[in-house]
């Protein structure tokens, strides 16, 4: 295993944009940015042995800050959305930046993803820190947080989140990369998702929870099976309207706070490639890129089109802070927050 660091450019503010290249010793390599802590590639051998990069992005750095789709970034304080910008924690409201339809969405306009984290290799990892203030986007108490990658001889990418604050907060996290395990030849609606989630959560139309989730047995949602992406996602079903495909967050079977789970198992048959996605935590969101047309040019001068990647983000609920029968996304003083996501690459 070999780590490179990299200077690929300056941010608009002159901070120095730093990337990370983590290669295996079979030449199958992961790339990193410290924009939003991001994964910027994830190039994997097909069933021949041919090496693709499976992860939507862009060549130019600056494209990064203020893309629409969030490319592989990790968005925060609170990522996926809060409905009409607002929720009250210990008997106080906050009032966050207005950034989705009504509601706010992975932290506003200047949320993690938008940063420039600093960054060091650590051994065989990499490391990203993002120190945010108090009162950013509206968030009370400072809070640090680190998101470690490792990348192993056996293609398995882990990321892990650690977060310290100053006082009581909420802080959601995950990881907004796109996967097309075809290397983009074709759109992703032919991958077969499988998911461990027999109940999915119910929307309003601007995507916000309406209360307990429902089984996802006999309707459009349910993965317990695998089967196409494209299979049902024209189908006549309110979640999949509202969203111009699936944008929703799926409860994970068997949630235990702390321990590794499977979320879910995403493949490819024309190119024999698997990604098996594990985490600590206890929704997985599952969006189909129902709104990339007419985001920033990507690699290689590529025009990237809805529907072209997956996105697979392993998280807490939508809205959590205005719902306390969710699992709590309450951070105080003294506490660690500590979440673990697993990509695990592999051939069928």
């Amino acid at each position: 295993m070999t780590i490179e660091k990299i200077k690929w450019g300056s941010a608009p503010d002159g901070k120095e944009i730093l990337k990370y290249k983590l290669t295996a010793s079979d030449g199958a390599f992961v790339e990193l940015c410290s924009i939003g802590a991001a994964i910027v590639s994830v190039n994997v051998p097909d069933k021949d042995g041919k090496l693709a990069d499976v992860v939507l992005g862009y060549d130019n750095p600056l494209s990064y800050f203020d893309d629409g789709p969030c490319a592989g970034k990790c968005p925060g304080r609170y990522a996926n959305r809060i409905a009409l910008g607002h929720f009250t924690l210990d008997g106080k409201t906050y009032t966050l930046p207005i950034n989705n339809g009504p509601n706010h969405l992975h932290g506003g306009p200047a949320g993690f993803q938008n940063q420039v984290w600093e960054s060091r290799i650590d051994g065989e990892a990499v490391e990203f820190m993002y120190f945010s203030e108090d009162g950013e986007a509206g968030y009370p108490s400072d809070l640090k947080v680190v998101a470690r990658y490792s990348w192993s001889e056996d293609h398995v990418l882990e990321l892990t989140f650690n977060a310290v604050s100053g006082g009581p907060t909420v802080l959601n996290l995950t990881n907004h990369a796109y996967f097309n395990l075809g290397g983009f030849k074709e759109n992703v609606l032919g991958h077969e998702l499988c998911l461990a989630a027999s109940e999915y959560l119910p929307t309003s139309e601007t995507l916000i929870p309406v209360g307990d989730s429902e089984p996802v047995a006999g309707t459009p949602m349910d993965f317990i099976n695998p089967k196409p992406l494209g299979r049902d996602i024209k189908a006549d079903f309110p979640a999949l309207k509202f969203g111009k495909g699936y944008d929703n967050c799926f409860v994970i079977d068997d949630y235990v706070p702390g321990q590794l789970r499977k979320a879910a198992v995403l493949s490819d048959s024309a190119s024999g490639r698997r990604l098996e996605v594990l985490t600590t935590q206890p929704g997985v969101q599952i969006y189909t890129g129902n709104w990339l047309e007419g985001c920033p040019e990507g690699k290689g001068g590529r025009k990237y089109h809805d529907y072209d990647a997956v996105a697979i983000e392993c998280q807490h609920f939508p809205d959590s802070p205005n719902k306390p029968e969710y699992p709590s996304v309450v951070l105080r003083e003294g506490e660690t927050f500590s979440e673990a996501i697993i990509f695990a690459f592999s051939t069928i």
